[in-house]
């Protein structure tokens, strides 16, 4: 409606009912390719909202006009923003979801979500709701008070959080909010969580706003071109190297640019190891495809990169698992060329910067390389080095009888429920999975058949991701299925939003792997010297105190029921196999599927023969603490700074 005075230029409506409207009328573009930039909005009403973007989401789902932003209402405030995530990384960071909560503890359950798309460098909006701007009514319920600071409210614990935060006090502030919104969240380089504040008085209040403000506004997500001397100075570098590798990060996949990549091993024979992001940049089974590197990587990438004399990052942030804590580049010469759309980024390590994006910097660097290629030596140690990777994989996948025969009845291994799921699973099915000892497991051994095949979260590693997740992955594409593989723990952590998956009928497949505790952490405790304290599900012991009784007599698969989803429990290699067939089967709108299945903790995967820095006590009691800690100082004597050289040079022979 709009107002008497300024009929042709200004619409009247509430701050809310102006935000909706705002929002629908977004699009992204790349390439020529247009797009919606909100799906929708994920939300749970209370007070702070329900009378504020509850009431302008109401009006207009009931107009359900071309301006229409669809609702959908969510379990659990962190779940959401998860759902968020993986919608937009499984769209290459071109569509995104906003999330609404109330105030106080339903905005703050937002946090740890903002930590993770931020984190994560996927672009998310949250509308945290406010107490009152007028402090009319202060204190009110759920509000923050603090003596020395009366504009403080919880919502500011989104401000480190977020790549971008406002807060609404004023209707007159809310367009240049909005407009500050879009920019970063179709920004590649400053991308993350961003947070619009809305007190909850000024959600209600109604304002006279420019027409212009909702007209359709198209943000285009830029492609930037690397500088011409940077491409001939990573030439020079990568021309000098005689055992090149590239370390592939999700840059590749946000970018498209897996097949640039595929061009430049198949032009330069350069050999590929993938952090968790950049996992399936290139696809299983190509010669130069060397798999999971770091912490979590397989034996061929780590020998290559304990001997490589230049290292090219292509838009990877260089974490800890990637580098295996600064101990995995072994050559004293070692150089980098980083290649990122983030300055920030692409000056780790001193490293030569190639500031671009990923698929256009590759395109130009094979173009500048021309008549380059590694030697046949090298190309046929990538071979034998992968040969033998693979043949370990195999091996954890369908293990020999003298594992089997010692597994107790009805429990299968890791490796064996994680082959099948990789065999029955069609090529274009996505794998998701975000904490405890599966990512480390689906790192090392899943065969990635397809760009978006592979899902895990683990620059946060968040418990509980995957099953939120595995809603935003299909509602972002219903044409594949998406295995949710999740231990016991991560699912006690957030099995609610099987409720929203059944409310709106979406097909997931969670594979529900019980062990009774934290495998992973139960394994680092272990190596730690801390003989797995506290990380199994057990009864407290009478006669010791510690938490060492039987097994807790938790039913995992009947709460699954109790929630809506269609389960299955296998007992054996068989129902398992038969199991996945099933809800493979599984009508696509007959909502989630649970597979429940038991497994062996203390049978691992093949080891990656890499490390990662936990500190470790320095002095202790426990002969198993000592040990441990005698083997961290034997590690830490080979983390290097890896700081490249300053000096360019073509000259191979300077190069130790």
């Amino acid at each position: 409606m709009t107002s008497d005075t300024h009929a042709a230029t200004t619409v009247r409506l509430t701050v809310a009912q102006a935000v909706v409207r705002f929002l629908a009328n977004q699009w992204s573009e790349r390439d020529g390719e247009r797009q919606k930039l909100f799906a929708g909005c994920f939300g749970i009403f209370g007070h702070g909202n329900v009378a504020g973007i509850g009431q302008a989401l109401l009006q207009n789902e009931l107009a359900d006009g071309e301006e229409h932003l669809p609702y959908v209402l969510a379990r659990n405030e962190q779940a959401m923003v998860h759902t968020s995530v993986a919608y937009a990384r499984q769209k290459d960071r071109l569509q995104t979801w906003a999330c609404t909560a109330s105030v106080g503890p339903g905005s703050t359950n937002m946090l740890t979500g903002a930590a993770l798309a931020t984190i994560n460098r996927i672009p998310v909006l949250l509308l945290p709701s406010g107490t009152f701007a007028t402090r009319v009514s202060s204190p009110v319920l759920q509000e923050l008070e603090l003596p020395y600071a009366a504009d403080v409210t919880v919502n500011d614990a989104f401000r480190p959080l977020s790549r971008f935060f406002d807060r609404v006090s004023r209707p007159e502030q809310l367009p240049s909010a909005l407009l500050g919104a879009m920019r970063v969240l179709t920004d590649p380089v400053e991308t993350g969580a961003v947070t619009i504040a809305l007190p909850q008085d000024v959600q209600a209040e109604a304002h006279d706003w420019p027409v212009e403000l909702f007209a359709p506004r198209t943000w285009r997500v830029a492609r930037p071109l690397p500088e011409a001397v940077d491409v001939e100075d990573a030439a020079a570098v990568i021309r000098s190297a005689r055992r090149p590798l590239v370390v592939a990060g999700g840059g590749v996949h946000y970018s498209g640019a897996e097949s640039a990549l595929q061009a430049f091993c198949e032009a330069t024979g350069i050999p590929v190891g993938e952090s968790q992001a950049g996992k399936g940049s290139l696809p299983h089974g190509h010669p130069q495809e060397m798999g999971a590197v770091g912490s979590t990587g397989t034996t061929a990438a780590n020998a290559l990169a304990a001997e490589a004399d230049v290292v090219i990052g292509i838009g990877t942030r260089w974490s800890d698992f990637t580098t295996a804590s600064r101990t995995a580049f072994q050559d004293k010469g070692v150089r980098f060329v980083n290649i990122n759309v983030a300055r920030f980024d692409a000056g780790k390590h001193a490293g030569l910067s190639v500031v671009a994006d990923a698929r256009e910097a590759l395109t130009a660097l094979t173009a500048a390389l021309q008549g380059y290629a590694v030697d046949d030596a090298y190309r046929s140690r990538q071979a034998t080095l992968w040969a033998e990777w693979d043949a370990a994989v195999e091996g954890a996948f369908n293990p020999p009888t003298d594992v089997t025969d010692r597994l107790a009845e009805g429990l299968l291994t890791q490796g064996q429920v994680l082959g099948a799921v990789n065999e029955l699973s069609d090529p274009r099915d996505v794998v998701l999975c975000a904490a405890g000892s599966m990512p480390g497991d689906i790192h090392k051994l899943w065969r990635v058949r397809d760009r978006k095949g592979y899902h895990v979260e683990y620059g946060y590693s968040c418990m509980g991701y995957e099953v939120p997740a595995s809603i935003g992955i299909r509602l972002a594409d219903e044409s594949r299925d998406v295995f949710a593989m999740v231990g016991d723990g991560g699912y006690l952590m957030m099995p609610t939003e099987l409720v929203t998956a059944v409310q709106e009928r979406v097909k997931v497949i969670v594979v529900l792997v019980q062990n009774h505790g934290f495998h992973s952490i139960g394994s680092l405790s272990e190596s730690l010297g801390s003989q797995r304290f506290g990380t199994s599900y057990r009864f407290r012991g009478e006669s010791s105190g510690r938490l060492d009784g039987a097994v807790l007599p938790v039913d995992l698969a009947a709460n699954a029921h109790s929630l809506g989803a269609h389960v299955i429990e296998v007992h054996s290699l068989d129902e398992l196999h038969q199991a996945i067939k099933e809800a493979k089967a599984w009508p696509a709108d007959g909502g989630p599927v649970v597979i429940h299945v038991e497994t062996d903790p203390l049978v691992h995967a093949p080891d990656s023969a890499s490390w990662w820095d936990v500190p470790v006590s320095a002095v202790s009691d426990l002969d198993t603490t000592q040990t441990a800690y005698g083997e961290y100082v034997d590690h830490k004597a080979t983390q290097r700074p890896l700081i490249t050289p300053a000096a360019i040079t073509s000259d191979p022979e300077s190069q130790s």
